[in-house]
């Protein structure tokens, strides 16, 4: 498997080894050993699915407290999928990471604890896959404006299609720094 860093601490593009042939191919989408060698943590404890129609537009959220890490990854169409890091006392506080994932590319993006997640979906649709180390917990959850100018993602769209939610969601600067993940993961 191949592990390549981002510009976040802990935020990782995962691309792993694919074996394929005529009939078509086989990989590994989850090994706690291998993936534990990166860096991963060795439990997850929900794993989710979205299927989204090109221009939607999910997140940025996040969980506090109760944070969730989040290992994604795309099983039909393509996406830009973001990480945030909204830790309060972090040095890369309000910064983003991006990565295009896509069935073609089969690469996966591992977000940890205490990040913000969003995506775009790029292709035609999407099936988007999470394995999360938290239970979603509802009344824990936050969001963040997609388009923060303060954060300055440069997303794919330009008009995507939000929730209501997520387009009501406040900038960072908005959020109170109580309701936000910290450094280190105490609340």
């Amino acid at each position: 498997m191949k592990v390549e860093r981002t510009a976040l601490p802990g935020v990782l593009i995962l691309e792993p080894k694919v074996f394929g042939d005529a009939r078509g191919f086989f990989m590994e989408t989850w090994n706690r050993s291998r993936y534990a060698e990166a860096g991963l943590p060795g439990e997850f404890v929900q794993d989710n699915v979205s299927y989204s129609r090109h221009g939607v537009l999910r997140g940025l959220h996040y969980q506090s407290p109760r944070a969730q890490g989040k290992l994604v990854h795309v099983l039909e169409g393509e996406v830009f999928d973001v990480a945030v890091d909204v830790r309060v006392g972090s040095p890369t506080f309000g910064r983003w990471a991006g990565a295009t994932l896509s069935a073609q590319n089969r690469r996966q993006l591992w977000i940890p604890p205490g990040f913000a997640h969003g995506f775009c979906v790029t292709g035609e649709t999407a099936l988007f896959c999470y394995k999360c180390t938290e239970l979603y917990a509802p009344e824990h959850e936050g969001s963040i404006l997609w388009n923060d100018p303060a954060i300055g993602i440069a997303w794919p769209l330009e008009h995507p299609t939000l929730s209501a939610k997520d387009a009501a969601a406040p900038p960072l600067a908005a959020v109170s720094p109580a309701r936000l993940p910290t450094l280190t993961g105490e609340r």
